[in-house]
């Protein structure tokens, strides 16, 4: 979306890049060490430009029916991403020092550990000489061949964990290398003066409509594993007179997917409160509902999250360590169950190779050209993102709009609280200590008030002294 390109597709004109006037790379200059009249001039064909895109952008938005989207969500949303970037949050260096220091000591004990399974030192960061020992020294069964050799990814590696232990050591290493290369040490270079991380939050690079981090990517801390989760700890409140306090929506998806489809069976499970995994454990396996053991409700949700994203009973049958036949059977009882859903989704994919684009509730589009392609695996790509684009996108949209409600309101009210950070359905916010019951009653009346579902929005609210605690 640089002026030049957009200059170019919209008015057929010939602009400068902004590469032309600073360079790229490590020969890239600072705005203020180019010329004056360089900068004046650029910014005068810049603006020119960009004055004249205006309508021809709008024209098009318009007649694409997402003006609404534009005015009402895009906009205003812009201003409070803004306030979240110049505010920044607060990184304890101390923190991430220890971290990173305990984490060096775990890697240097699981590389001992590889070395002395494999009975010779070697790299394990090398994908050829890490395949060497695992099929050649070790005897493992090789299941993928690349043009350099026999295939070390994460998905072969996780298919032969069972194999040997040293494989599920191999996991780990790779996942602590990971957090220590890329956010002990890739963090503290993101600290500015102020002691803070200024992330940027960007509203035009994902295709469903959700936000994106960058410099650094806040979005993206590995929480699944409680280690990654930890380094959450090193995120801190500005100072001692504030605390964090996060709000996040539970279920978002599932409680789009019940609305969307208008499945009667789904609705009446949310009005009524109930743990909808473990109800729709009860009702595909035909099972009393306090006899669902955990393992059976894990599986119903590995199923209403994995319906979502189009899975197939190969993918499911690989995620629930049963036969492809037994997935399928698990599938189709679901949509047995739920038949609204399954017209719902079906209903998904044919608009989208009617109309050329899936849409969110609020009229967000998005393309979906691999529904008209030749090859069956692209098809199949389409047909998924068609079934999950609506349901995704109306979630980012709401978040969107949650956001706008929540800043507005602080705002409003002269808080000197704030919104830090969002991560998908979660909201951060830094909370002045005598704010603490006016923040959380507008987190829960902006949040659930931010779309009018047949199901209600619920939101679950933490707090604590780091995002750690807070989440």
């Amino acid at each position: 979306y640089a002026p030049d390109e957009l200059a170019h597709i919209y008015l057929g004109e010939s602009i400068p890049a902004e590469s032309e006037l600073v360079g790229s790379g490590a020969r890239r200059q600072k705005w203020t060490e180019i010329p004056l009249s360089r900068r004046a001039a650029y910014t005068v064909k810049v603006s020119g430009a960009l004055q004249k895109l205006y309508e021809p952008m709008r024209q098009k938005i318009a007649v694409q029916g997402m003006q609404p989207l534009y005015e009402q969500i895009e906009l205003p949303l812009a201003q409070v991403l803004a306030s979240m970037e110049l505010w920044g949050i607060r990184v304890d260096l101390s923190v991430l020092d220890t971290f990173g220091a305990f984490l060096k000591g775990e890697i240097d004990q699981l590389e001992k550990s590889i070395h002395e399974m494999a009975g010779t030192a070697f790299n394990i960061q090398s994908p050829k000489q890490l395949a060497t020992v695992l099929f050649e020294t070790l005897g493992l069964k090789a299941t993928k061949k690349t043009k350099s050799g026999y295939s070390t990814s994460a998905e072969v590696l996780e298919k032969l964990k069972w194999d040997h232990p040293i494989v599920s050591k191999v996991l780990m290493y790779r996942q602590l290398t990971k957090l220590q290369s890329t956010y002990v040490e890739g963090l503290r270079s993101f600290v500015r003066a102020d002691g803070k991380i200024h992330s940027k939050f960007k509203q035009a690079v994902t295709a469903t409509g959700r936000l994106s981090s960058t410099d650094p990517n806040l979005q993206n801390i590995p929480i699944r594993m409680d280690l990654g989760r930890q380094l959450r700890k090193a995120f801190v409140p500005s100072d001692s007179e504030y605390f964090f306090m996060d709000a996040d929506y539970s279920q978002i998806e599932l409680r789009l997917l019940a609305h969307m489809s208008g499945d009667e069976n789904l609705i009446q499970a949310y009005q009524s409160g109930a743990d909808i995994h473990r109800l729709t454990a009860s009702q595909v396996l035909g099972i009393p509902f306090d006899e669902v053991t955990d393992q059976q409700r894990s599986s119903a949700k590995a199923v209403n999250f994995g319906i979502i994203y189009g899975i197939s009973a190969f993918s499911l049958s690989d995620d629930l360590g049963i036969t492809t036949a037994q997935a399928a059977a698990y599938i189709q009882n679901y949509f047995d169950r739920y038949p609204s859903v399954k017209g719902f989704l079906d209903g998904c994919v044919q608009s989208a190779k009617d109309k050329g684009y899936g849409e969110t509730l609020f009229g967000r589009r998005r393309a979906i050209e691999e529904l008209r392609a030749k090859d069956f695996n692209q098809r199949s790509f389409g047909e998924r993102v068609a079934k999950n684009m609506p349901i995704q996108g109306s979630a980012a949209d709401i978040i969107k709009i949650a956001m706008i409600r929540v800043y507005q309101r602080m705002k409003k009210e002269k808080l000197k609280s704030r919104i830090l950070i969002q991560v998908h359905d979660e909201l951060l916010v830094e909370v002045y200590r005598p704010e603490a019951e006016t923040v959380r009653r507008i987190l829960e009346e902006e949040m659930q008030g931010a779309a009018n579902l047949k199901v209600p929005l619920v939101i679950d609210v933490h707090t604590g002294e780091n995002w750690y605690e807070a989440k």
